[in-house]
């Protein structure tokens, strides 16, 4: 019998409270209520009250709390975690569930014999996952240990691309011909405890077409003599294995549908995605998506070197590192220029508010693309929004800069030996040049990594904040000769 990663909570830690604060959650609290427990136990005196403490919050808890608080502590105490859960069961749910590195880690402890009970007892298409992290040679090794059954499973769904829908279904499903009574199709249920429903039971045809479904409840409520064709519904919604895993998302997630069906060029069911693994399909791709955005890889909840983490972060800092000194570099360079003595005093400036305009046009275009809020008709509408806003913002905060500066130095309050008006017209055009600028980046760079195949979240990232300060702070330049050409 298969074992699926569903669970209940525990009720010692029902009384925890409820919060708006992510920071207050109740997985949160668990999380770090465990993480206290684990700590403490691996700091006992000797290593047997260790192991006793250890063997006892295992049983305790739910082995998906216990698989994510375990990030947080070393590689080698995840494998003592682990080696204390109470039964395989609760083994196979901690290693559905928790991180790469922590399964790496185990990996690394446990010898064949061991990952081949966990993988025989898992849905195939959770085992692909877990088997990722496995070198070529001993996942090679494991699958000639497994069941030819299960062995072809697994090797079936391995040929699909990580972000597809072929890694994501499931090729253990329930699919009958039309002409199969709900009688028939219950006691292969019966007899197939191992296979998740999913919601609904797939209709075929003659020649093994999908031609609809039926959903479970329609099996409850109608005789068990009847031929299922008879209750079945048409299938509105089907993908191909090869179809990216944001598309399924997107389908799955704006018509609610609790089993997308895989299909071949013939029509022919090869899998089922379920709701559940859409969800996680969800959450892998807003973690992705965060990280392009903050322009780093690492998870903030692994147990990692620091200097592991600096490399994460630092081929994307690289770029920024390279934005300034050539920014450093055009300031050296006009620093002696009668147009230039104002210049730098207003580079931050200009800057900042041209940073926060590109970043906020990119991420609303990016939130719009994985979303499906924009499609290839509304691209234009976009486009021409973004442009105006940014229009707006320039002008209106370009003047209100330019006329606090103008007054600021008639008052003598900034002690600048320039003309007011002179100083007035450089900010005003130079925040306007610079939000403009700033606006065309954010607004084209998402579709032109889009175009490419590029996740355009990294269009939020160091790289075009980084490409956003050189290109306005030389707009400003521009601005700032053109004025003294003007007033002089």
């Amino acid at each position: 019998m298969e074992i699926n990663h569903s669970h209940t909570d525990s009720e010692h830690e029902s009384h925890l409270p409820v919060s708006n604060n992510p920071l207050e959650f109740k997985t949160s609290q668990i999380e770090d209520l465990l993480n206290e427990k684990l700590e403490q136990a691996f700091h006992k005196q000797t290593f047997l009250v260790a192991l006793h403490d250890i063997a006892k919050i295992a049983s305790e808890h739910d082995p998906i709390d216990l698989a994510h608080a375990v990030t947080r502590l070393p590689p080698s105490s995840r494998v003592i975690v682990y080696d204390n859960l109470p039964d395989l069961e609760a083994k196979i749910i901690f290693m559905i569930n928790t991180t790469n590195n922590t399964r790496s880690a185990i990996f690394k402890q446990i010898d064949d014999q061991e990952i081949k009970r966990l993988i025989e007892e898992m849905p195939a298409d959770e085992a692909v996952w877990v088997l990722d992290d496995l070198s070529d040679r001993r996942l090679k090794r494991i699958l000639d240990m497994l069941s030819p059954k299960k062995a072809s499973r697994i090797r079936e769904l391995q040929k699909h691309d990580r972000h597809s829908a072929g890694r994501l279904m499931s090729n253990e499903f329930f699919a009958f011909p039309m002409n199969t009574t709900i009688g028939e199709v219950a006691s292969q249920v019966r007899d197939n405890p191992g296979i998740d429903l999913t919601g609904r039971i797939f209709v075929l045809n003659d020649d093994l077409e999908l031609v609809g479904f039926v959903p479970e409840r329609n099996l409850l409520v109608n005789p068990h003599y009847l031929p299922i064709k008879q209750v079945m519904r048409p299938i509105l919604h089907t993908v191909t294995a090869n179809t990216s895993r944001d598309e399924v998302v997107d389908l799955i997630e704006r018509y609610n549908i609790p089993a997308l069906p895989v299909t071949d060029e013939h029509k022919h069911l090869e899998g089922v995605i379920s709701y559940e693994d859409a969800v996680d399909a969800m959450k892998d791709i807003a973690d992705e998506t965060i990280a392009n955005i903050a322009g780093t890889a690492e998870s903030y909840s692994e147990h990692e070197q620091l200097f592991k983490r600096f490399i994460w972060r630092a081929p994307w800092l690289l770029v920024t590192l390279c934005a300034g000194l050539f920014t450093a570099s055009a300031m050296a360079h006009f620093s002696g220029r009668i147009w230039f003595a104002i210049v730098p005093f207003f580079v931050p400036l200009i800057a900042g508010m041209s940073g926060n305009v590109g970043i906020q046009c990119s991420t609303i275009l990016v939130r719009g693309m994985s979303s499906g809020n924009l499609s290839p008709g509304t691209i234009k509408e976009a486009i021409s929004k973004e442009m105006l806003i940014g229009l707006l913002i320039g002008t209106v905060f370009g003047v209100t800069c330019g006329v606090v500066v103008s007054l600021l130095n008639f008052f003598g309050i900034h002690h600048l030996d320039a003309d007011p008006i002179a100083l007035g017209a450089t900010v005003t055009f130079g925040v306007l040049g610079a939000c403009l600028v700033a606006t065309m980046l954010g607004t084209f760079s998402p579709f032109f990594f889009a175009r490419f195949r590029i996740d355009p979240a990294v269009a939020s990232g160091p790289i075009v904040t980084a490409f956003n300060d050189v290109l306005s702070t030389l707009m400003f330049f521009l601005v700032a000769r053109a004025v003294y050409l003007f007033f002089s």
